[in-house]
C-alpha cells in the first residue's frame, strides 16, 4: 500500500530530514509513525501525500510511483488519503453536517449523493445526532471526530492521522485512537504519527521509530521506549 524505498530528503540549506528510509505499510495495517519532534515524522508525511518530493529514493503508494508525480495528478493521489490534524481545520460558521458536505461540494459530488453519504458519515463517528451543531458547540473529542469524518468523504485507502489528539485529554484521546480503529476494522490503511507514549503502548500494533531522520526500530505489537 505505502512504500518507501531508501528515502533521503535534503531540504535547500542542506538540512537532511530523512536518510535511506525504507518501509513497507501493507493494506489494512494500522501503523504508528512515532519519535520525538524533528525526527522526520512530519517530512515523511508529507512524502506519501506529495507535498514533497524525495531527494533521493522513491515513493510508491498503491502501486503508484510518486516519486516525480505530476501536478494534475495530486488531486488523484489525494482522494485516496483521508487527513486528520491535531487542529481540527473546521470551518467555524458552517454546521457538523456542513462541515463534511463541504469537502464534496468541491470536489463536484452531486447533491444527492451528498445528502446520503454525510449521515452516513456522521453515524460511523458518533455524531449522528449533532449535525446541525455548530463546531464551537462541540468538545474537542467531537470536533476531532467531524474532521475524520470530512477525511472519510472519498473512501480513501488510506487514513493518515498527524497527531490526532494532540490537543485532547487522555479520555477524548483513547475515544479518538478506537474510532481509527473501528476505521481500520473497515478494511482501511490507517498510519497514525504521534509522539503519546502511553497510546502506541496501549494499541499494541506496528511500530515505526524514527530518530534523527532514520528508522531505529520497526516491531510488530511494539513499545514506544523512546
Amino acid at each position: 500500500m505505502i512504500n518507501l524505498k531508501n528515502i533521503t530528503k535534503t531540504y535547500p540549506g542542506g538540512t537532511t530530514a530523512l536518510k535511506g528510509v525504507s518501509v513497507h505499510i501493507r493494506p489494512g495495517e494500522f501503523v504508528s509513525i512515532v519519535g520525538q519532534s524533528g525526527t522526520g515524522k512530519t517530512t515523511l508525511v508529507r512524502l506519501i501525500t506529495a507535498e514533497e518530493r524525495p531527494t533521493r529514493g522513491k515513493v510508491i503508494v498503491g502501486g503508484w510511483d510518486i516519486s516525480d508525480i505530476r501536478q494534475h495528478e495530486i488531486p488523484l493521489l489525494r482522494r485516496q488519503i483521508g487527513m486528520v490534524f491535531q487542529d481540527f481545520k473546521l470551518l467555524p460558521k458552517k454546521t457538523v453536517a456542513e462541515n463534511v458536505a463541504f469537502a464534496l461540494e468541491v470536489s463536484g459530488t452531486p447533491t444527492g449523493d451528498i445528502k446520503r453519504i454525510v449521515p452516513q458519515l456522521l453515524k460511523i463517528v458518533g455524531l449522528g445526532e449533532k449535525e446541525k451543531r455548530f463546531p464551537r458547540q462541540l468538545s474537542g473529542g467531537e470536533q476531532q471526530r467531524v474532521a475524520i469524518a470530512r477525511a472519510l468523504v472519498h473512501r480513501p485507502k488510506i487514513l493518515i492521522a498527524d497527531e490526532p489528539t494532540g490537543n485532547l485529554d487522555a479520555i477524548n484521546a483513547q475515544e479518538i485512537i478506537g474510532l481509527l480503529e473501528k476505521i481500520n476494522e473497515f478494511g482501511t490503511t490507517v498510519v497514525l504519527v504521534t509522539h503519546n507514549k502511553d497510546i502506541v503502548n496501549n494499541l499494541r500494533r506496528r511500530v515505526v521509530a524514527l530518530d534523527h531522520g532514520q528508522i531505529v526500530s520497526d516491531q510488530e505489537g511494539g513499545s514506544y521506549l523512546l
